[in-house]
């Protein structure tokens, strides 16, 4: 495993599904949505498309924010900064969308549209509380 996280963090990133935020820059102002990923040993894998894709293509510098929640109360969250690279690969694709979609509930054939991101992370902070 990476050292830049914890190992309850990066087993909390790659057990739980929950959504992370992305943010992305345009325009020299953030532009930040949630998305579906995959954390496996300091990188993260998201698949997306429009605005978010087009920001990274622009600036590769991204940051990430994950949070679980219980009934309205926190119980931990992971803050990530990072360096995003387009990976078009129509076979890499797939694998990513194998084990993407499935963790959302959502069919493999499902937004055939996304294009697959992989995030190297540089920095993060982790809380649980």
């Amino acid at each position: 495993m990476t050292d830049v996280l914890p190992d309850e963090a990066e087993s909390l990133l790659a057990e739980e599904s929950v959504i992370a935020h992305l943010s992305t820059c345009t325009d020299e102002r953030p532009h930040v949505a949630p998305v579906w990923y995959h954390y496996d040993d300091g990188t993260v894998s998201v698949l997306t498309t429009g605005r978010k894709l087009a920001n990274i293509r622009e600036n590769p510098r991204v940051a990430l924010s994950v949070q679980k929640d219980t009934d309205g109360r926190a119980e931990w969250m992971v803050t990530m900064q990072g360096t995003a690279t387009v990976i078009d690969d129509e076979a890499k694709k797939r694998e990513a969308t194998a084990r993407i979609n499935p963790r959302y509930g959502a069919p493999e054939s499902a937004y055939s549209e996304n294009t697959l991101v992989r995030i190297e992370i540089g920095s993060a902070s982790f809380t649980r509380y």
